[in-house]
């Protein structure tokens, strides 16, 4: 048998896993301008509960889960929109 029959049938098994992974970000792909708009609400949302509502512990938490949150969403889905092509 020759070795490199071997490879060809590990490769062959490796790719539905990689297409399997592709699937889970489909949302924000498909629609970038609308989670780019959602996670700057979520930054907004978390600027105004750390500036008026950032009395206790909890408030605080949450107002650091939404500006990361938001900012992660937004920077994945400004990656996600297409790029315009430069025409000369």
């Amino acid at each position: 048998m020759p070795t490199n029959k071997h490879k060809r049938k590990t490769a062959a098994h490796a790719k539905p896993k990689a297409a399997k992974y592709a699937l889970s970000s489909r949302l924000i792909t498909l629609h970038p301008k609308a989670f780019v708009s959602v996670g700057l609400f979520f930054v907004a949302l978390g600027l105004y509960l750390l500036t008026f509502e950032a009395k206790n512990n909890a408030m605080f938490g949450i107002a650091m889960l939404s500006l990361i949150a938001g900012t992660a969403t937004s920077i994945y889905a400004n990656f996600a929109m297409p790029k315009k092509k430069q025409t000369k």
